[in-house]
């Protein structure tokens, strides 16, 4: 479902145009808003020079720890609007970038995902970032319709 979507336009992917939506609502000096959503996504996209020149090891900065968390808020958002139940993100995190990050549904734990070398969190292009976001939302909000009374609980 996801992948004919993200073939054509990576842009035009829900999940995507949320993550979009994400960065729009931080910016409440207006400074981005002569940009386009692609240079706005441009930091999740890490090709193999860019990748290649952060270090194996490192401590994650706070610029990348809060990419990392409008990309989950973005999956959750996105999971939200497909299913009408709130999604709330819990993420834990070391502080030498390992760590988890849970996404849930009332009760129901819809994504588990348990991170590492979270300073070099990226992606080799937009396409793998809106695909990979879509894996998230689609995984999630199956979960949800498979156990719709733990989900709505709460």
């Amino acid at each position: 479902m996801v992948e004919a979507a993200v073939a054509a336009d990576p842009m035009t992917s829900e999940f995507v145009r949320e993550l979009v939506k994400q960065w729009r609502a931080q910016d409440t000096y207006g400074s981005w808003e002569g940009k386009s959503d692609a240079e706005l996504l441009e930091p999740y996209v890490l090709d193999k020079a860019k990748r290649a020149a952060i270090p194996l090891l490192g401590d994650p900065d706070p610029e990348t720890l809060w990419r990392l968390e409008l990309f989950y808020n973005a999956v959750g958002l996105a999971v939200e609007r497909a299913t009408g139940v709130m999604v709330s993100p819990i993420m834990k995190m070391h502080h030498e970038g390992f760590g988890r990050m849970v996404l849930t549904a009332g009760r129901l734990v819809v994504v588990n995902k348990h991170l590492r070398d979270v300073h070099r969190f990226g992606f080799p292009t937009c396409e793998k970032l809106a695909a990979e976001g879509g894996k998230l939302v689609d995984s999630a909000v199956e979960m949800i319709r498979k156990f719709p009374e733990v989900a709505h609980y709460g």
